[in-house]
């Protein structure tokens, strides 16, 4: 298992409608109007935490989106920071850490993070690391409420006995995912085994080529600068 488990959570301007076309279908995938995400050690210590805000093209914004996490147009445009940005710093922490991912419906989590990266020009490094829906793990806890599994808020009060402070907030929720993961291993119920059935998430086929292009470039300009740097020692030093 990884050492850090990172935990994240997106609020985003709708859902996708369809889970199966490519990212670089614009008006097919919503934007993150909010991305939070928090760093743990696998022994339960926070490393650090991140919360951040983005502004979104006009018109993205669904009614029925902003009812559920009251974000709106005009608070992201003073509050929104670029794209570019928030998924830099959130692939660097990904980068550095080599995390565990995980994520409350990560699902979407995944698709959505995967979307930014593509609009910001960057590497998915999602698809290189292991990801882990709690939602995927909470069947135990459903049985009890006849269902197949639990929301977030319906796990977090199912396992600590009290209602989250406040639902759909990224950094509350990226917290609260983060307080059910190790409850639920100190309970027994997330193990390697849980974490290593669950299926990898993919992105849509027609973006795996795209994405392994990308990779190759950025390999091939660091190996070019690698090779610069070393040519300007050798002709200076």
């Amino acid at each position: 298992m990884q050492r850090y488990v990172l935990f994240v959570d997106t609020e985003t301007t709708g859902l996708p409608r369809a889970w199966n076309k490519p990212y670089s279908a614009e008006r097919n995938w919503p934007c993150i109007a909010q991305l939070a995400w928090e760093v743990y050690t696998l022994e339960g210590q926070l490393v650090k935490a991140e919360n951040h805000y983005l502004r979104v093209p006009a018109g993205r914004m669904q009614a029925a989106a902003r009812a559920i996490h009251g974000l709106t147009p005009v608070f992201l445009e003073q509050h929104g920071e670029a794209r570019l940005t928030v998924m830099q710093r959130f692939y660097n922490d990904l980068r550095t850490y080599a995390p565990l991912v995980v994520g409350h419906y990560m699902r979407l989590d995944f698709h959505m993070v995967g979307v930014e990266f593509y609009r910001a020009g960057l590497p998915n490094l999602l698809t290189e690391l292991p990801t882990l829906c709690t939602m995927q793990t909470s069947q135990r806890q459903a049985q009890a409420v006849q269902r197949n599994f639990l929301r977030l808020g319906e796990l977090h009060n199912y396992l600590f006995g009290e209602p989250m402070v406040r639902q759909h907030d990224a950094r509350l929720d990226a917290q609260a995912t983060a307080r059910c993961f190790f409850e639920l291993r100190r309970l027994g119920d997330l193990d390697e085994d849980t974490i290593s059935g669950q299926p990898p998430l993919t992105v849509p086929a027609a973006e795996a080529g795209m994405f392994q292009r990308r990779r190759s470039l950025w390999l091939l300009l660091l190996v070019v600068a690698g090779l610069l740097s070393l040519l300007i020692c050798w002709l200076y030093g």
